[in-house]
């Protein structure tokens, strides 16, 4: 049976506190850590500790201690080394773009941020892989590859702010991971810091090797719970040719997953296949963008190639669109109306978050044939508990995000029961309840929907191994045991 959550006060998720770490430790890991990095790397002003108490999700912010601003591996290391030592919690965190509560530091302690360890060590444009920081922001890093006539394919939608470090934890992935893939796909090497401050360099520089365990494959998406990265070696592709991109527009959900699955059963394999229900429709057109009135559905479509490659991939796509019922397929004549269907796409989240007073977003996967089904069970689903819902998401691999938005805080309960009623549609359309997100605190409950007990066992037991005294970003992932532990 999956624990109650607890109730929505205010619009904000909030759960019972897990304890703290006795204020007598914070003394004195604050005074060690002070006496190592120095002042400048150590916060302990509450105002500037604020920044580090929340991320992007809808998790309640929870002040941490401490908080470290590192700039080396060598700072990644003491901090480790001095809260093992006083066995006080550590949260890592990069940009604090995630929408689980990954970097929510929910047992207080030492904040850990990476962000100062933000260089591009290297671009081997002939070996096609890349050395980099955890502070590096994905925007920037994305420049610089392709500067270098290369290609780094993740492409989360926060990537004008979000970290390396942070795609690493979550193991995020994007529109383009249909054809492209995951973060996981590119990682090859990582040098991390264990929990107790030990340095360790795991995976490798070639493109092949099966040496001993994946730890490195284990390692990205551990949501910081089992080491934190000071540095990765990631592999590159070559930049395509051309990229073009159209917009199909349907009458429906239902005629838009049609044209989907249209394309995909002839073989083909756009770089994106994005879907937005009815109501992101309307808040696409409220954001400037023209679209027939008709429309009730729309398909954001990607091809890549070289010239003659792209061209002849776009006909295709563009055709299967049309004979499953498209009221029109439209094409981005030039990189500036591409670049405005994407601007919109991507702050789609932040579009739709205006559109109410409370806003929560959840990541779920289904098999690509159930996704037009998962999207009419979330409408019904929101009709039933009086909420409204809206969906929109990564078509092609099936990776919807479903959207809750009330006004009232008496709306509260209603919201927690169309959450526990979703989740359980997703794992019983034999889905999985996180594409790119994390679980964090705002599924840790659920995790029993989709795994048994044996599997949570030995997940665990893997945190023990790695982490012996739990102060590894703790509070995340598993269900608690129990009331107010880390």
């Amino acid at each position: 049976m999956v624990p109650t959550r607890p109730n929505l006060l205010e619009g904000v998720l909030r759960r019972a506190a897990f304890d703290r770490v006795s204020p007598g430790a914070v003394e004195r890991v604050a005074r060690a850590l002070t006496a190592e990095l120095g002042d400048s790397k150590v916060v302990v002003d509450e105002a500037a500790r604020l920044a580090f108490a929340g991320d992007e999700s809808e998790q309640e912010p929870v002040l941490p201690d401490v908080v470290v601003l590192a700039e080396t591996a060598e700072d990644v290391a003491m901090t480790l080394r001095l809260a093992s030592l006083h066995e006080v919690p550590v949260t890592p965190r990069a940009a604090g773009s995630g929408k689980s509560g990954g970097a929510v530091p929910v047992c207080g302690g030492i904040a850990l941020s990476v962000m100062g360890l933000a260089t591009i060590d290297e671009i081997d444009v002939r070996e096609q892989l890349a050395v980099v920081g955890p502070g590096v922001i994905l925007g920037a890093f994305h420049d610089a590859v392709e500067a270098e006539g290369l290609f780094y394919p993740p492409d989360p939608n926060s990537l004008a702010m979000c970290a390396l470090g942070g795609n690493i934890a979550e193991n995020a992935g994007g529109p383009r991971a249909f054809k492209y893939g995951v973060t996981r796909d590119y990682v090859l090497g990582l040098e991390v810091v264990a929990a107790d401050g030990t340095p360790m360099v795991v995976g490798r520089r070639t493109r092949k090797g099966v040496t001993g365990y994946d730890v490195t494959g284990l390692l990205v998406g551990s949501e910081g719970t089992l080491a934190v990265t000071t540095r990765a070696t990631v592999r590159l592709l070559r930049k395509p040719e051309r990229v073009a991109t159209l917009l199909g527009l349907f009458a429906s959900v239902d005629r838009a997953m049609a044209g989907v699955q249209s394309i995909v059963a002839a073989g083909l394999v756009p770089r994106c296949i994005e879907v937005l229900d009815e109501r992101c429709v309307s808040a696409v057109r409220g954001e400037g963008v023209p679209l027939d009135e008709r429309a009730a559905a729309i398909i954001l479509l990607e091809v890549d190639g070289d010239e003659q490659e792209c061209e002849r991939r776009m006909e295709e796509v563009g055709g299967r669109a049309m004979d499953a019922g498209a009221i029109e397929v439209l094409v981005a004549r030039d990189g500036a109306q591409r670049d405005r269907l994407w601007e919109v796409r991507r702050r789609l989240s932040y579009v739709t978050k205006r559109m109410a007073r409370f806003k929560i977003s959840e990541d779920v996967v289904v098999p690509r044939m159930r996704l037009a089904a998962l999207v009419d069970e979330v409408r019904r689903i929101g009709e039933r508990e009086r909420i409204v819902t809206l969906s929109y998401g990564h078509a092609g691999d099936g990776n919807l995000h479903v959207n809750f938005l009330w006004d009232d805080p008496a709306e509260a309960p209603r919201v927690e029961r169309a959450l526990d009623a979703t989740f359980r549609a997703v794992v019983a359309m034999r889905g999985t309840l996180t594409g790119e997100h994390g679980v964090g605190t705002s599924k840790a409950a659920f995790l029993p929907l989709e795994q048994d007990d044996a599997v949570i066992a030995l997940q665990r037991r893997l945190k023990d191994a790695f982490d012996p005294k739990g102060i590894l970003n703790p509070g995340k992932i598993f269900p608690r045991r129990g009331h107010g532990t880390c």
